[in-house]
């Protein structure tokens, strides 16, 4: 492992909440819609009464080793394994994975300057309370409070936690965004997909959501859309039937239906209903989608502009190049993805220490190198651009 003469920031990084989380920081009058509970000797989480399976231990008094699961997104899996069976027996969870002060001495060990940090269930969280949204933002902001209060938004200006902000009533969402802009936040998490509030389901990019990026663009803020529980298991569901909420049983089919379709939906909202016009200053940043639906969106894109370029403010590649930023996968074709957005949009991240990440995180470089990727590309998403994107000097 090569340490370059230049800071790493790392912009895909993982915590692994307590339990507390839930138990402590959710008001007392709804501890019994959100709670762990025993189910033939281990731990669940109930949601209003439903048992959710997206994490098979959701204490992470276990979990799977960083990177055991890299063989599997190789496609190298000749023997016909599942998912857990090449990610082999599970490690206790260290005490890094879950404050800021043991992490610190990791990033140290992995030669790692910066790191976004995302949490781990507030994705399940929000897919799960779908269709109530007075729990759904009173479950988020309790987990931004254990957020805050056990890692901070800004550790020492070397990890950044990331709040979440959900946004089935807007006043809701602009109340918590002010909140934890006054806690010295550097970026917002938002789940890409359709937004489920009082009055239905709808898209983020329609007007009525505008008080609310009118004032992400003034805080000058990046929106981090990371990979979430696709809002497409539902019409996978119509395919084939059955409980499909587990992160660890993906199926052939299932692979091939979701893919990470609700980035590329919620990028092409944003740009099609011209709320990224309306605020041109808004900068998204997809996290651990990967980089092939880049180049499908974009075709896409140019062929509805050249149907009805009547219905965009601007050309919508123009929209795309300028707003959006992405954070490939290390087995996308990093020289492809610079033509289709330009080395500046570029951002690294290694999703350790999930077991889908990188046990090494500055193993990327040897990609970067194998690619012929040039050297000063490579300063840009190692580094620059995450820090240009939040603002910060570079360290």
């Amino acid at each position: 492992m090569s340490v370059p003469d230049y800071g790493v920031f790392d912009a895909d990084n993982h915590l692994y909440e307590a339990p507390e989380v839930i138990t402590e920081y959710l008001p007392k009058q709804y501890r019994n819609d959100i709670q762990f509970v025993q189910v033939r000797g281990r731990a669940r989480i109930s949601v209003k009464g439903h048992l959710t399976e997206y994490m098979p231990n959701p204490t992470f008094e276990r979990v799977a080793a960083p990177g055991s699961h890299m063989a599997y997104y190789k496609g190298e899996n000749p023997q016909g394994l599942t998912l857990r069976e090449m990610g082999g027996d599970p490690i206790d969870c260290p005490p890094a994975f879950r404050n800021p002060k043991d992490r610190l001495d990791v990033l140290n060990q992995l030669g790692l300057q910066r790191v976004l940090m995302f949490p781990t269930l507030a994705n399940l969280l929000e897919y799960t309370l779908d269709g109530d949204p007075d729990l759904t933002h009173i479950a988020v902001h309790s987990v931004n409070e254990w957020l805050h209060d056990t890692w901070t938004y800004d550790y020492q200006n070397r990890i950044f936690a990331v709040p979440v902000i959900t946004l089935p009533i807007v006043e809701e969402a602009i109340k918590e965004l002010e909140l934890v802009l006054s806690r010295g936040a550097k970026a917002i998490l938002i789940r890409p997909g359709p937004v489920t509030g009082l009055r239905g389901s709808r898209s983020f990019g329609l007007p009525e959501f505008d008080p609310f990026w009118a004032r992400v663009q003034e805080a000058n803020i990046p929106v981090c859309m990371h990979a979430s529980f696709p809002p497409l298991t539902h019409y996978y569901q119509l395919w084939e039937p059955g409980r499909s909420d587990s992160a660890f049983k993906p199926t052939p089919l299932k692979n091939l239906l979701t893919q990470h379709r609700e980035i590329e939906d919620a990028i092409a909202a944003l740009i099609a209903q011209n709320t990224l016009s309306r605020f041109p200053g808004l900068k998204i940043f997809s996290v651990e989608n990967g980089a092939e639906w880049v180049g499908h969106l974009q075709h896409q894109l140019q062929m509805v502009y050249n149907k009805m370029p009547q219905d965009f403010t601007e050309h919508p590649l123009e929209v795309f190049r300028r707003n959006v930023f992405v954070n490939p996968f290390w087995e996308d074709n990093i020289n492809e993805l610079i033509g289709l957005v330009g080395a500046h949009h570029i951002l690294f991240g290694s999703d350790y220490p999930h077991p889908e990440g990188m046990a090494e995180p500055l193993d990327y470089f040897e990609f970067l190198d194998q690619e012929n990727v040039a050297t000063a590309d490579q300063k840009l998403i190692m580094s620059d651009n995450a820090n240009q994107l939040l603002g910060l000097a570079v360290a």
